[in-house]
């Protein structure tokens, strides 16, 4: 039955969402605010159509516990926040229980500093997964291409468990992705993203622990939003920024700012993580030389794009006060 889990979680995702949007009226609303990219009221509670198919797989699958409780406990508090918008230290305090469970369980036997280590690492996954929903199609782009090379690399290693868990999770988001690109009919929301990215960090972190890969491959896979998230918070912290406050200065917001709009941007980010999570499966079986080469290569290739967006913005910045 396992191989099937894919299907069913595709399949109880349109289900849900289908039943979602003929009853909008249950569901919360996104209203634009000044730092929104859309212009009308959109349901926000996608990620509970796409966390319902993944539970529906893993449950075929029998994922361990230790995966899906801390996963569940986010969805609904997520969902909480989607709703009624909970406090930063809740939502902090609770998704770093959540990772602590995690990381406890999976890693019994490693030592209290690298268990710290592990929950930060978590914690940073599952945040910027979260801000970088803000543009339509980016986080289920990003949620297909991501964990299907990750199920790329369980396979190259052999580990079906995890291949089928990874395939669990982009069957969702591929089902998701028509209802929030090109036109945004749902969001995917925090109950979406914030699981999502919890999901992304726990299955990086169980291949590397199961000897599937090293750590540079998950990273490089998801490397399209942490290098974004990552600079971007790098740069707020610089300039003396209230960095834990929402804003709308990450580059892909910035791009659809200047006049790309969501399709162009979300389009050009796809390209970007077909780029990065092709580059990791080859380097995967490469020799370290060739793998230290891949990875310099696309921090080479981040670095461009980002120093290119900041050129371009500074420039449009710089018309705007000419025509004031």
């Amino acid at each position: 039955m396992a191989p099937v889990s894919p299907i069913v979680s595709a399949l109880a995702t349109l289900l849900f969402i289908a039943w979602m949007l003929r009853a909008q009226d249950r569901w919360p609303l996104d209203v634009p605010n000044r730092r929104s990219l859309h212009e009308r009221p959109v349901p926000r509670s996608g990620g509970i159509a796409m966390m319902t198919g993944v539970f529906s797989g893993f449950a075929i699958l029998q994922t361990p516990l230790v995966i899906v409780l801390p996963a569940a406990v986010l969805v609904a508090l997520s969902h909480l926040d989607d709703v009624h918008g909970l406090p930063i230290p809740v939502r902090l305090g609770a998704q770093a229980a959540a990772a602590a469970g995690f990381a406890f369980g999976a890693f019994p036997t490693v030592a209290l500093p690298s268990l710290v280590l592990i929950v930060i690492g978590i914690l940073w996954m599952t945040n910027l997964y979260n801000f970088m929903d803000g543009s339509d199609g980016l986080a289920g782009g990003m949620t297909i291409t991501g964990f299907t090379f990750l199920g790329g690399g369980a396979w190259m290693s052999g580990d079906d468990a995890l291949l089928i868990e990874c395939a669990i999770v982009a069957a969702a988001g591929a089902a998701f992705l028509p209802f929030n690109f090109p036109r945004a009919r749902v969001f995917m929301g925090d109950a979406g993203s914030v699981p999502i990215g919890f999901l992304a960090a726990l299955l990086s972190l169980s291949g590397w622990r199961d000897g599937d890969w090293p750590l540079w491959f998950p990273a490089v896979v998801f490397s399209p939003f942490i290098a974004d998230s990552t600079v971007t918070l790098l740069k707020r912290i610089g300039a003396g920024e209230r960095f834990w406050e929402a804003h709308n200065k990450h580059y892909y917001q910035r791009l659809v700012r200047m006049g790309w709009g969501h399709r162009r941007t979300a389009l050009a980010d796809y390209a970007l993580m077909l780029a990065c999570g092709t580059t990791a499966l080859w380097a995967l079986r490469e020799p370290p030389p060739l793998q230290l080469c891949a990875l310099i290569g696309l921090v080479a290739l981040h670095a461009a794009l980002a120093l290119w967006v900041d050129r371009a913005w500074r420039r449009r910045e710089s018309k705007s006060i000419e025509s004031a």
